[in-house]
């Protein structure tokens, strides 16, 4: 069942309940179930997710637009669409287009930060944050993802970037739009697959308490970079080689854009023979867990 507000969101009711009693709720992306993970397993995925949430004592409200409508909260069947349909990719500039044309589409950190915070939900837990791309001098390949985040007050716990990116330059660019970035009990800024890059992060936390005290303070979006579990980081070895495979693909493909992080996933897939589906499964398992302690905290 779903109500609707003044801003055409369609919100579950099990969400509007939440939201309305001030208890903690936990805003999740689609994308990585449509574009991200293959069948079935994303739709293990989108339901373990959800189970992670509740277990920790939250309310889960995964985003996406169906029929040209935006869904904070699936029913069982508006998440096996999600997961099955051949579902656009919706960054925060595409919403108004879906919108108008009755288009379903899956929300990236971009669009699903923007409907989080139209909603009234404070935290979201993800697997990557988008960022600056190599080249960017020349092409201005920089994701939505750090100008969403610099002007909307919701936590974004990830696993920092993927390191096909400019990790420097996206942490300069975050800086420079005064966007807090947060390290959970790292020094170094986690690098995706792998736990740390050469680069620090400005603060640091230790649990979920000082993480939710530093969003409640700073009155603005935050970054809380969380890294993948040590069990589950890809070797060095590995990722290099991978890394450096699809960087060439990438370049003879001419990909760019929005294209990028789909076909580089879909390569460290089928190159690590499994390896980088459990490490992108664990990774954001445990950046939504941590959301949900942190979202919790908050509702204190």
């Amino acid at each position: 069942m779903t109500t609707q507000n003044s801003t055409a969101l369609h919100i579950a009711e099990e969400v509007r309940d939440a939201l309305a009693g001030n208890r903690p709720v936990v805003a999740l992306e689609s994308t990585i179930l449509s574009h991200g993970l293959p069948a079935p397993r994303n739709h293990a995925v989108g339901v373990r997710l959800e189970e992670v949430v509740r277990a920790a004592g939250a309310v889960p409200a995964t985003i996406a637009v169906l029929d040209g409508v935006p869904h904070i909260g699936l029913s069982e069947s508006q998440l096996d669409r999600v997961c099955t349909e051949d579902l656009l990719k919706l960054s925060k500039r595409d919403l108004g287009a879906a919108y108008a044309l009755h288009r379903s589409g899956a929300t990236t950190v971009a669009s699903t930060t923007a409907l989080a915070h139209a909603a009234g939900i404070r935290v979201f837990g993800t697997g990557g944050l988008g960022g600056v791309h190599r080249g960017a001098s020349e092409t201005w390949d920089v994701s939505a993802d750090l100008d969403v985040v610099a002007v909307t007050p919701v936590l974004v716990v990830c696993s920092g970037v993927k390191s096909i990116l400019d990790i420097g330059a996206t942490l300069e660019v975050m800086e420079t739009r005064s966007v807090p970035v947060v390290g959970y009990q790292v020094d170094k800024f986690p690098a995706f697959y792998r736990r740390e890059s050469e680069f620090d992060v400005p603060w640091r936390v230790d649990d979920a308490k000082q993480a939710a005290a530093v969003f409640a303070a700073s009155n603005s979006g935050m970054l809380l970079a969380n890294p993948i579990p040590h069990a589950f980081e890809m070797a060095q070895e590995l990722h290099d080689r991978l890394l450096a495979e699809g960087l060439e693909k990438l370049r003879q493909g001419n990909v760019h854009g929005k294209d990028v992080t789909p076909v580089l996933l879909e390569h460290f897939h089928t190159g690590s023979g499994g390896v980088s589906l459990a490490a992108n499964e664990a990774l954001v398992v445990n950046n939504v867990q941590l959301a949900a302690e942190v979202a919790v905290e908050l509702s204190r």
